[in-house]
């Protein structure tokens, strides 16, 4: 019993000290491309980001958002010619760890406690 108590302690204290890699500085500009399911298919978009702007573009359809930086790592999207209610919110975007191709995030619209994951591809 000491063996697995002394065990267990010793395997948590070494995922306790692990901090995922975060090189977030890499993403803040470049071509990307995000992979989603919508009605069953698998769906490729792809966007543009500089420091303050992101030009997404999906189906044909381009949408243009002001970025603004909180930190690092955490930035806020703000549609710039919503059409709707929906599309007015701004969402909050953490990258969470990255990676030599890209990053994985988490998002959600600013003042809700809903979050959603998903990863993105640099593409150049």
């Amino acid at each position: 019993m000491r063996k697995l108590l002394l065990i267990l302690t010793f395997s948590f204290l070494m995922t306790a000290c692990f901090q995922p890699e975060r090189n977030c500085e890499d993403y803040k500009t470049g071509t990307f491309e995000f992979e989603t399911y919508l009605n069953g298919e698998i769906i490729t978009s792809r966007f543009i980001r500089n420091d303050s702007v992101e030009i997404d573009k999906f189906q044909g359809k381009a949408d243009t958002s002001s970025v603004r930086w909180i930190n690092d790592c955490e930035f806020i999207l703000k549609n710039l010619n919503p059409e709707n209610m929906a599309e007015r919110k701004p969402i909050h975007m953490k990258i969470l760890t990255t990676s030599k191709n890209g990053y994985t995030f988490e998002y959600g619209v600013v003042g809700e406690t809903r979050r959603e994951r998903g990863s993105v591809k640099k593409v150049k």
